[in-house]
């Protein structure tokens, strides 16, 4: 890969997808999905056409990942969002890696309206919620499209698993 830039982004991704396959139990010892036909499977997607459909899916959620060195949280969270659309899933989140951290300390940021989404569907109170999950408020100024919610990759999981729980039942 010539771009070094676009070599660091792919081996994020594919760190969150592998991270995310291994903790949710959806792949072997040898990394092998135990189920190659799984819709629960954690998957990077070819990127096809203009519309760009997210870096990972991790249904219900589809994951901007970015591998930067100054974040512009609310920027991506509306990309996220956007693709999340295009790839006609519910919610759309930006995961943002930590310089010199383990991929499970990485940030998973939510807009105010994807938490409530969330919280919503899992139908448990905003205070217990935000505590269960480990969530951190972002609350910059007056402009609340600008608020969001954050949380580590590793509590991201838990989120997903729950999630996913919650929606076979």
């Amino acid at each position: 890969m010539a771009n070094p830039n676009k070599a660091k982004g792919t081996m994020w991704e594919s760190a969150v997808r592998d991270y995310l396959n291994t903790t949710l139990g959806l792949v072997d010892e040898a990394g092998t999905f135990r189920d190659v036909f799984s819709a629960l499977n954690v998957r990077r997607p070819a990127q096809e056409g203009a519309a760009d459909v997210g870096d990972v899916h991790a249904a219900p959620f589809i994951l901007e990942c970015k591998n930067v060195k100054s974040p512009a949280v609310p920027t991506f969270l509306r990309q996220a969002n956007l693709e999340a659309r295009n790839a006609g899933y519910p919610y759309g989140v930006a995961v943002v890696k930590v310089p010199r951290a383990n991929v499970r300390k990485g940030r998973v940021h939510y807009s105010v309206n994807t938490w409530t989404r969330v919280r919503g569907e899992l139908g448990v109170p905003a205070r217990k919620f935000a505590e269960r999950y480990a969530f951190a408020p972002s609350t910059r100024g007056l402009d609340t499209g600008k608020w969001y919610l954050t949380h580590d990759v590793e509590d991201f999981a838990l989120l997903l698993r729950d999630m996913r729980r919650n929606l076979r039942t």
